[in-house]
């Protein structure tokens, strides 16, 4: 017989939850228990005293990440429960599937199924919110989150799931308000009618309130960057690495962010942290940035290991290591307990991207009280806008950064 035994905030918020909610709970605070928790008392089973559910339970479908689905993360909450996505473990008749956000599209056809959705990636309006929509319409689910929503936008896809608005037009019309003086771009400026759209999102957040053991210390470090070369690129318009013309505040940004987060400086402050660390994950953006934090592993002389895009390694086990993540690809996708410090080479544009990077090593399992992260920051412009519009937990816009400068009218 198994034992299910939930902490009290998972208990608490378990019997507030219900159909196309978001269970917002801290990094490390335990929804994906208490997400199984609601999907098998939802199927007639009952945690104190123990009952199982019904033998024909809902099929369960479970969305995550492509690293939470290979490093089979699920099958070990799953287990407590006696189910399983091997069907001759699992102790009912129902089909478990563990599948990434990139396969979604698989599952729009599936009916009278309970669905997971593992961190909030139906934002936005692309394919991945379209087939969250129509999944949701004909069938249950939750979805869970550590930072539900970094502005109303965010909520879209959710509130239309739950019927509150018929489509996105719907929303876009009674909501928000444009910018109108930048017209290649639609720039949110503000909203209207706010007092429904807390009241909608009260309706869909259930909150998990835990008492953290951990205390989190952040600093914010300076490095240099090259002046001259960055007033080249900005005033000029000039991309120094193709040696050709900036012609859209993308490139301009991505050219500033080179130019600054490969500074040797930075590797120079992370070089010193790393003697006396010795253990820790550093998160990047750019393959540029993998370069110069690859050359660490010889002037330390430390093991080295990585994920991105080209690899998709462990973290290391040893005394002696650091683990270069790129944002994207590993934020939200592993757990680790052997280490208390994080290094932000370089900064994210997404306050929700730092927090769930930072949440890597802020578990309930952790062994370390502090936990420290280390923002290396320039005193150049695009740095300190970004740190600016993050710490107001917003994201960066690249258009807003730039201003009119690629305008056609601005050229003229």
């Amino acid at each position: 017989m198994p034992n299910v035994e939930l902490y009290p905030w998972q208990a608490e918020a378990l019997a507030k939850m219900h159909n196309g909610c978001i269970l917002d709970g801290g990094v490390g605070s335990g929804k994906s228990r208490t997400a199984l928790a609601y999907y098998f008392t939802q199927n007639g089973g009952n945690l104190k005293p123990y009952k199982p559910m019904k033998k024909n339970a809902e099929d369960l479908i479970i969305i995550t990440t492509a690293l939470k689905r290979d490093k089979h993360e699920w099958e070990q909450e799953l287990a407590v429960y006696l189910i399983s996505t091997d069907k001759k473990l699992n102790n009912y008749n129902n089909e478990v599937i563990i599948d990434s956000w990139n396969n979604i599209d698989k599952y729009v056809i599936k009916e009278n199924c309970f669905f997971i959705f593992d961190e909030d990636h139906a934002i936005g309006k692309g394919s991945w919110s379209k087939s969250f929509i129509k999944i949701a319409k004909k069938n249950n689910w939750i979805m869970l989150s550590a930072t539900p929503g970094d502005k109303w936008e965010d909520y879209i896809s959710v509130f239309i799931a739950n019927g509150f608005y018929k489509n996105r037009t719907e929303f876009c019309n009674e909501h928000l308000v444009y910018s109108p003086y930048i017209k290649k771009y639609p720039v949110v400026t503000g909203y209207m009618n706010t007092g429904r759209l807390i009241r909608l999102r009260s309706r869909v957040l259930v909150k998990m309130n835990y008492d953290k053991k951990t205390v989190a210390h952040h600093e914010y470090d300076w490095v240099g960057y090259d002046a001259d070369a960055y007033k080249k690129v900005w005033n000029d318009r000039w991309d120094i690495y193709k040696n050709e013309p900036i012609k859209e505040a993308s490139s301009m940004c991505a050219i500033l962010r080179r130019l600054v987060n490969t500074d040797p400086s930075r590797i120079e402050w992370v070089a010193n942290k790393i003697m006396e660390k010795r253990k820790v994950i550093i998160f990047y953006n750019f393959d540029d940035e993998l370069c110069e934090l690859r050359k660490l592993g010889d002037i330390c002389d430390i093991e080295v290991a990585e994920w991105n895009g080209h690899k998709h390694q462990p973290v290391p086990e040893g005394n002696n290591w650091i683990y270069l993540v790129q944002y994207t690809a590993g934020c939200e996708g592993f757990n680790c307990i052997l280490t208390d410090t994080i290094i932000f080479f370089s900064q994210s544009y997404s306050y929700r991207t730092i927090t769930q990077a930072a949440g890597r090593i802020d578990r309930l399992n952790t062994p370390y009280t502090d936990l420290y992260y280390y923002h290396l920051i320039s005193r150049s412009t695009i740095d300190l806008s970004i740190r600016k519009t993050v710490f107001h937990k917003k994201n960066f816009n690249e258009n807003t950064f730039v201003g009119d400068m690629f305008d056609k009218d601005h050229n003229a």
